[in-house]
């Protein structure tokens, strides 16, 4: 054990964004505030800092006016005109829908009534939004994205005089006799060391970043996926919270998981956030995707990006080799559709469908046959490309049908993108009182002392999410987690 021991009010493991909205909360009640962080400071901050959006309620312009101070109303409405408002029964009856009606109701209410006071709270520590450009069901976006969310925390925090402790890793929770959490036992550089305090904040991301844990709770394959997050997400606290007792809560089978770039690297770190964004591939509502076997395997289009993309890397990881094929062609290049970041993608071309096929090394007749059968499938009606809404204009008569978008693939040069599923973050964690972040112990009753937000509490997804809203959760459930274990420190 090393000789120092350290002594908080309220001490926080993790520095992402549930762990900085848990400080900033904290800090209103308390000065004495630690963090802990197993990554070295330059890759601090889990996967925030490969974020973009939160999503959240509003309901018109006056609801975003204090968001976007160096906007002005005129560069908001050609947004606003294909997203007015998100009222608070919009953002409950889409969650739903894509958790297929399975979210913790009693989190998703809190979720849902506290985003908008979340986000203005945030706003009153100093961070701000941008109109959104082609970022999918959101208006704006964080200024400078989760790097510009992130560099404001740390600057803010630092200021406060929040004292962080780098390159340490949380062992094992520290109970007092009454079964109080009072502490952290940590593996620092030079030993292991004692943190005490009066309350501890678990917001230290999911399992996805350890293979063991992959394997176990979301089964066979999901070892060897690869990961558009940071290499540091183990599952420490939610083993360490296990080990005392906390109930598991929530879908741990289920995942974020996306399409990337077949050349997606085994981990994504936050000085890579150019690199990250770069190999995200979401054009998939446009085309078709097809499997190594030529074949269609999945709706591209059951609803809007959006909504779909956290779900559409393990329906890609489940086809052979766990690799598709983004197929489209000349008409949606015209139509200006592509995301930058196509123009660095791994790709092929061909201007016809037999040499594509080639190309990508497929079976010639039964790829050709795939999108024959597609073309003639496509329905008549308007084709409008809104990312914000379904157009209805569908397939009929073919297996997997797709529900929006459906274009006929007949227009040369032919284009394909080799894909594979990047995993994000995983969707089972913690049990926690919404109201409080509190966590539950397995015989119903609260463990005093500990709280819990981020992506270690579970409930809220199950199978998909809606894009940006483990950041909305993180920032809801990680201030509600730190005013109340400020609260509860203070009176111990």
């Amino acid at each position: 054990m090393a000789d120092q021991t350290h002594h908080y009010d309220v001490l926080i493991v993790g520095t992402g964004n549930a762990a900085c909205s848990a400080a900033l909360a904290a800090l209103e009640k308390t000065s004495r505030v630690g963090m802990l962080e197993k990554a070295p400071q330059r890759g601090r901050g889990g996967n925030s800092s490969l974020t973009v959006v939160m999503r959240f309620v509003f309901n018109g312009i006056e609801d975003l006016r204090p968001l976007v101070r160096n906007f002005s109303e005129a560069e908001m409405r050609p947004l606003l005109e294909s997203l007015p408002h998100r009222t608070e029964a919009e953002l409950w009856d889409e969650i739903m829908r894509v958790t297929n009606n399975q979210s913790d109701q009693e989190m998703l209410q809190v979720h849902v009534t506290e985003s908008l006071k979340t986000v203005h709270w945030l706003t009153s520590k100093g961070h701000d939004w941008s109109p959104a450009t082609i970022r999918d069901d959101n208006v704006v976006t964080m200024n400078g994205g989760g790097p510009g969310l992130q560099k404001r925390n740390f600057a803010i925090l630092e200021k406060a005089g929040v004292a962080f402790h780098y390159e340490t890793a949380a062992t094992e929770l520290i109970q007092d006799e009454k079964g109080r959490v009072t502490g952290v036992r940590a593996l620092t550089p030079t030993g292991f060391a004692k943190f005490c305090s009066n309350s501890v904040v678990l917001a230290c991301g999911s399992f996805e970043s350890n293979p063991e844990m992959r394997a176990r709770y979301l089964g066979p394959g999901w070892d060897l996926v690869r990961l558009r997050g940071v290499p540091f997400n183990t599952g420490d606290g939610l083993r360490m919270a296990m080990d005392i007792g906390a109930m598991p809560h929530g879908s741990w089978t289920t995942c974020h998981a996306s399409p990337q770039d077949i050349n997606l690297p085994a981990f994504t770190v936050p000085s890579a956030h150019s690199l990250r964004d770069s190999l995200t591939r979401y054009m998939y509502p446009w085309g078709i995707m097809v499997n190594t076997n030529g074949e269609r395997f999945v709706d591209e289009a059951w609803d809007t990006r959006g909504r779909t993309y956290a779900s559409m890397g393990r329906a890609i990881l489940a086809q052979p080799g766990g690799i598709a094929y983004q197929i489209l062609d000349a008409k949606i290049r015209k139509m200006n559709l592509y995301t930058p970041n196509y123009q660095s993608a791994t790709t092929a071309r061909a201007n016809t469908l037999e040499k594509l096929a080639e190309e990508l090394d497929l079976n010639v007749a039964r790829f050709v046959k795939t999108v024959t059968e597609f073309n003639a499938a496509v329905q008549p009606g308007a084709y409008n490309p809104d990312r914000h809404k379904l157009d209805g204009k569908r397939t009929a008569g073919i297996t997997p049908p797709k529900s929006n978008y459906a274009l006929e693939m007949d227009e040369p040069p032919f284009e394909a993108f080799p894909v594979r599923c990047g995993m994000t973050f995983t969707f089972g964690g913690l049990k926690i009182d919404p109201k409080t972040a509190q966590v539950q112990h397995v015989a119903g009753r609260p463990i005093p002392g500990l709280y819990a937000a981020g992506e270690m509490a579970g409930g809220l997804w199950v199978g998909n999410y809606a894009s940006g809203s483990g950041m909305m959760a993180g920032a809801t459930f990680g201030r509600i987690a730190g005013t109340h274990a400020a609260i509860a420190a203070l009176n111990s």
